[in-house]
């Protein structure tokens, strides 16, 4: 059983991002995603990661939550 958390740091973190704090919020503010398009088929996922995020929302996984809150982040 998969105990970890699933915040916006480590969802970061499973996608190869860096959780730091600076580079977190340097991500958020670089890439805006316009709300027509789904989170997964952003252009600046590597296929892995779309793949990833894709599989988090259709299975509602532990992860959706985190892909939620960073979801609604990129729309700023």
């Amino acid at each position: 059983m998969d105990t970890s958390r699933h915040n916006l740091e480590t969802l970061f973190e499973q996608l190869g991002l860096s959780n730091h704090p600076e580079s977190m919020d340097a991500f958020i503010s670089n890439n805006h995603l316009p709300k027509e398009i789904p989170l997964e088929q952003a252009a600046f996922w590597s296929a892995g990661q779309a793949q990833f995020i894709h599989e988090a929302i259709e299975q509602d996984s532990d992860w959706a939550e985190a892909v939620d809150q960073l979801d609604a982040q990129l729309r700023h």
